[in-house]
């Protein structure tokens, strides 16, 4: 299976429309691709909280279906990263408020109609799979705050070389909560899909996390980071595609960059029983 991850950069300065723009340019250049991964966050930036609001969309909104075009175009599966998914009444609340969402009022777990949500599309663009993050990052500000936390384990199939590939999704914090991924394995995960905003003075414990999930579950990891700088912050770059032994096939530097890999997919299953600590699970 050949997987590319697109590590796109940006800045405060760049229009939704143009980004969305130059984001489908960059799907199309993929053709060889069976799948293509972007990072979280990228409509509406990751840390430009203020941005949020007038970034949010419904799932049929206009970042979704120029992606749905996109993947068509390219004939691939597209995991589109992430973009704050907004149910119709909290569009009318930000409206109110000039799609400022520090403006909104405090609202409870329930009642905001915000999500942090990626979306799967297969290579008609239909909608495979949705995943709303389930830790919200922030310490009782930004995602906890303004967004709702997501409550599904998301695991998807897709098609690809006559079989099946099962597919489990996360999204950036996520990746420091190892239960969720070991779970996404009981459902029967064989490449993690983890598109991320993760910033530059931690992109360590990044790299770091994404190998010991793929090592400790013995599952193929694609980790696709955000980079460029925005809202005072400097991203951290370095995604990376692993196998089910967390070996390197493919890895970015800070900039703006996409990297492909071929994933033996048999090899998977070939590391699981030739080293079979999976079996010896106690708790």
């Amino acid at each position: 299976m050949r997987i590319s991850g697109i590590q796109l950069g940006y800045d405060d300065d760049e229009t939704l429309e143009d980004r969305v723009a130059r984001v489908t340019d960059l799907v199309r250049t993929q053709h060889s691709a069976d799948l293509i991964v972007l990072p979280e966050l990228w409509p509406s930036t990751g840390f430009g909280y203020r941005r949020w609001g007038a970034a949010a969309q419904t799932l049929d909104g206009p970042v979704v279906t120029a992606m749905r075009e996109a993947a068509r175009t390219v004939g691939a599966y597209l995991h589109m990263g992430s973009f704050i998914e907004a149910a119709p009444e909290a569009l009318e609340r930000l409206a109110g408020v000039d799609h400022d969402v520090k403006a909104l009022p405090e609202l409870a777990d329930g009642d905001r109609g915000l999500w942090n949500t990626s979306v799967l599309l297969d290579p008609s663009g239909e909608i495979v799979a949705t995943y709303r993050k389930i830790h919200r990052f922030g310490f009782g500000n930004g995602e906890p705050r303004l967004l709702e936390a997501g409550e599904d384990l998301v695991t998807a199939d897709i098609e690809v070389a006559g079989r099946t590939v099962t597919l489990g999704l996360a999204t950036c914090y996520d990746l420091r909560f190892p239960e969720l991924f070991r779970a996404l394995l009981d459902r029967g995960a064989e490449v993690f899909v983890v598109p991320a905003a993760w910033p530059a003075p931690r992109v360590d414990h990044w790299s770091l996390l994404a190998r010991a999930r793929a090592a400790e579950d013995f599952c193929a990891m694609v980790a696709v980071n955000t980079a460029g700088f925005h809202a005072k912050t400097q991203m951290g770059g370095h995604s990376v595609i692993l196998d089910a032994s967390a070996d390197v096939l493919a890895q970015a530097g800070a900039d703006e960059t996409i990297i492909t890999a071929d994933l033996d997919l048999d090899a998977i299953h070939e590391r699981r029983t030739a080293f079979p600590a999976l079996g010896d699970r106690r708790l």
